[in-house]
């Protein structure tokens, strides 16, 4: 039996900010972010949007009423979850009017949960076959005006149909994975934004692929050349790029070219939405198989999974006969189209914006907000959320 990505989406706020002028205000050359880190817009959510909205906006676009009564397990991927105790899986579960006999959960390993929450997938649906499993990735990278990260912050969610036969990608056996108890990056309890040694979790992130790349090829005896594209983890979309050219080599040049092709056939939506943690990964393939046009069925992607502090996996999986006809290509168009551009003032002023700290009563205005899901305040310590598409 096949296991597999059976329907994938993804949403973004409706602003953004040009990486350039964020550029110009910081006095730093524009080339640092647009080539440097390879970035050229980043995504900015707006107080009524937060993980919970972000995911249940991704997922809303692309279940239909059958996923609604076979979806028995929700998955939620986060590291920028809005409770310590309530899973937002929860939350989701009920503003997507899900199957109410169904399991709900939230898990965390910094941008590696959402591969987490497919493992956990396809061992639950090896034992259900006729059950699917919805797996989102949402978050909201932070790190502060005028921060050394501040280039690499982003907002948006990937949701994910795991199911038996499915209609897009089936993942393949063979898999590698490394733990190692590292700080390059965390977000201690008591802050809103995250603490990053740049230089340490770079080196990191390249350590762990170097390791277990090699692992995964000792263990499935494929090589380079047995793969189309390795989709990577972006925190940046250069980063991937240096990563894949450490193995380059270990293929011939018509595949070489093939592999660079793709990738920034990859990279594409997260250069112009940023870091979005636990769904970076999912992005980068769901760029690769809406902008590359020309992808085979049957050709094997690899995906490189990193979260820090620090866990890693490289897996791979194989696209289905028809691929094509199960993507909402239009629908993510549509969304990159209607997005606006804000001021990098209008950017401070909204990052600055946050709720009461002491959990005070607010109301939201989400007249602005265009998405279906807001949060629409606060009342009684309880975050409040809308779904206008009821």
């Amino acid at each position: 039996m096949q296991i597999g990505i059976d329907k994938i989406g993804f949403f973004a706020p409706h602003l953004y900010l040009d990486m350039n002028k964020l550029a110009e205000a910081r006095n730093i050359e524009p080339e640092k972010f647009t080539i440097g880190i390879g970035q050229e817009k980043m995504a900015v959510p707006p107080i009524t949007q937060d993980t919970v909205t972000l995911a249940a906006n991704a997922a809303l676009n692309i279940l239909d009423e059958e996923d609604k009564q076979r979806i028995d397990f929700v998955i939620f991927g986060t590291e920028s979850g809005v409770d310590h105790s309530k899973s937002a899986g929860v939350y989701v579960h009920r503003l997507l009017g899900l199957n109410p006999d169904a399991r709900a959960i939230e898990v965390k390993q910094a941008c590696y949960g959402a591969t987490a929450g497919i493992q956990m997938a396809k061992g639950h649906i090896a034992l259900n076959p006729d059950s699917r499993v919805l797996v989102l990735g949402s978050d909201i990278a932070r790190y502060g005006l005028e921060t050394g990260g501040e280039a690499t912050q982003g907002a948006g969610a990937v949701a994910m149909v795991i199911s038996a036969d499915p209609k897009i990608l089936a993942i393949e056996e063979h898999h590698a994975y490394r733990t190692n108890d590292i700080m390059d990056f965390w977000r201690p309890i008591y802050s809103d934004k995250a603490f990053v040694d740049g230089k340490f979790s770079n080196e990191q992130y390249m350590a762990f692929f170097e390791n277990i790349w090699n692992q995964y090829k000792e263990k499935s005896g494929l090589t380079l050349g047995d793969f189309e594209a390795i989709c990577y983890h972006l925190p940046y979309t250069k980063i991937g790029l240096k990563a894949l050219r450490t193995i380059l080599t270990e293929a011939d040049e018509d595949k070489q070219e093939r592999l660079q092709t793709n990738y920034k056939a990859s990279s594409q939506y997260n250069r112009n939405v940023g870091n979005i943690y636990t769904g970076s990964l999912y992005l980068s393939l769901l760029s690769l198989i809406e902008q590359k046009k020309d992808l085979p069925a049957g050709a094997r992607i690899g995906l490189f999974s990193y979260g820090s502090g620090a866990v890693g996996e490289f897996f791979s999986g194989v696209l289905q006969p028809g691929f094509q006809e199960h993507l909402h290509v239009q629908q993510h168009e549509e969304l990159f189209a209607s997005r606006k551009e804000i001021s990098v003032a209008e950017y401070e002023e909204i990052f600055q914006n946050t709720l009461p700290a002491d959990g005070s009563d607010i109301e939201l205005n989400t007249q602005d907000d265009p998405a279906a899901i807001c949060l629409s305040g606060v009342k009684d310590h309880m975050r409040q959320y809308t779904n206008r598409a009821d």
